[in-house]
């Protein structure tokens, strides 16, 4: 069973600060290991990648092999029964219409004092996307990670997804060949990281690599970062249901365990008013859990990290929501607009009863990549933001330098830094021996 708490209860502080501080993540020591594999891809390039991928998912490879070829792509894609084409093509349409709409403005503007100044956005030339392998392929989140990359323009657009044993996920390639992606390389793990940041004899380096994956990645992304950007160090999934007593138990029992299914170190958390009802879904979850096929993962998540919290209002759940920062947010009450309107901190807002977070993960259109372990306090989910930089914009005249340069030749002269100074100053100068 989860934990109960109640924030009329004298301990609940306390037992509320323990949820929240829970370690959730199983972290081995992996960070040596990674950094051996790093500098050994760095050193023999394509030799190490084929040597690793051989060691850790019994597939022996050539330079040639590494990508897949468009052949293999084409048979690959054709073993996709047209239900499931449809259902992809359907999710990305609706992915692409919704990243496209973040794409933002350039902006130009001439002051007061006749400099223009301005903006202007471009995007990464390249970017690497990891895809897991095994268990958890998930078509989903290649549409995720690449179509938001293809909006922003971004010109080479790479995935690695290791195929263990040589076994690959047709619905992988597919979503991979609907969303644009240039080349499908099958390898994984740290290896496939060092390759993405560093380059190898065959696999062409990129400035941004995005996409979940095991420890061993996470602590490579952690390594690459500076070299390459990264979109996130992704941790166990999570979901916080705010309900009333207005809903089935069943419904919010699936939702919870719509995340538990994920990993047994995923957290799923119901917020109610009523402690009855909060009592029902407990009981809704049990039940479920007697038929779930992914029963024994989402029963340890839900046994081990699990919590029913019953508060005195709404106003109180918002609070505590902020306070957890959850990656999704169900708000199953009468009025989620009012109730989304007091809350700061989420990954994903999913508004209303009928609005189940399971549609977020494929279809819905906003992304499902989205920042874990509290992180939503201080960063957003993927989008093309993430594939799109700023270049600032200004062009002075004779006119505007004149109007702020001395003000700027100050400041340098404050901060000691000379030359900043005398290169303005050699153009006041000038100024000054012919007056515009």
């Amino acid at each position: 069973m989860p934990q109960f708490l109640n924030t009329a209860q004298p301990d609940f502080e306390t037992a509320f600060t323990a949820l929240l501080s829970m370690k959730r993540e199983d972290s081995p020591d992996v960070d040596a290991i990674v950094a051996d594999i790093i500098a050994d891809v760095r050193a023999r390039g394509d030799a190490a990648v084929i040597d690793l991928t051989a060691k850790f998912d019994r597939l022996d490879l050539t330079p040639e092999t590494l990508a897949f070829s468009p052949e293999e792509i084409e048979t690959q894609c054709a073993k996709v029964s047209s239900e499931d084409r449809a259902a992809l093509e359907l999710a990305a349409a609706r992915i692409k219409a919704y990243h496209e709409r973040q794409m933002p403005h350039d902006e130009s503007w001439v002051d007061e004092t006749g400099a223009m100044l301005g903006w202007r956005w471009g995007p990464v030339s390249a970017a690497g996307l990891y895809v897991p392998g095994g268990l958890a392929s998930y078509p989903s989140s290649v549409l995720m990670n690449a179509i938001p990359a293809r909006v922003a323009g971004v010109r080479d657009l790479a995935i690695c997804a290791p195929t263990p044993d040589g076994i690959s996920n047709p619905l992988v390639l597919l979503a991979a060949q609907l969303s644009g992606v240039d080349t499908i390389y099958r390898v994984g793990g740290a290896q496939a990281i060092a390759a993405l940041a560093y380059g190898t004899q065959t696999i062409k380096p990129v400035d941004k690599i995005t996409g979940p994956g095991n420890a061993f990645v996470a602590a490579a992304k952690r390594r690459v970062f500076g070299k390459v950007g990264i979109d996130m160090i992704a941790g166990p999934s999570e979901i916080l249901v705010i309900a009333d007593k207005d809903n089935d138990p069943d419904w919010i029992a699936v939702d919870l365990l719509s995340q538990a299914e994920h990993d047994e170190s995923a957290q799923s958390i119901l917020v109610t008013d009523d402690a009855n009802f909060g009592l029902a879904v407990a009981k809704a979850v049990e039940k479920r859990l007697e038929t779930l096929e992914r029963r024994a993962i989402a029963g340890a998540s839900w046994r081990d990290f699990g919590a029913v919290i019953t508060v005195e209002s709404l106003d109180q759940a918002a609070l505590l929501s902020d306070r957890i920062a959850p990656e999704h947010l169900e708000l199953c009450v009468a009025d989620p607009d009012a109730l989304a309107a007091q809350i700061n901190h989420a990954g994903a807002i999913f508004l209303g009863a009928w609005t189940p977070e399971a549609i977020g993960d494929y279809i819905g259109g906003p992304n499902h990549v989205l920042p874990t372990a509290r992180s939503a306090r201080f960063s957003s989910g993927l989008s093309v933001m993430d594939f799109i930089k700023r270049t600032t914009l200004a062009r002075m005249t004779p006119q505007s330098l004149r109007a702020i340069g001395p003000a700027a030749e100050r400041l340098a002269i404050s901060e000691s830094l000379e030359a900043h100074g005398l290169s303005i100053r050699a153009r006041l100068d000038r100024l000054n021996e012919k007056p515009e």
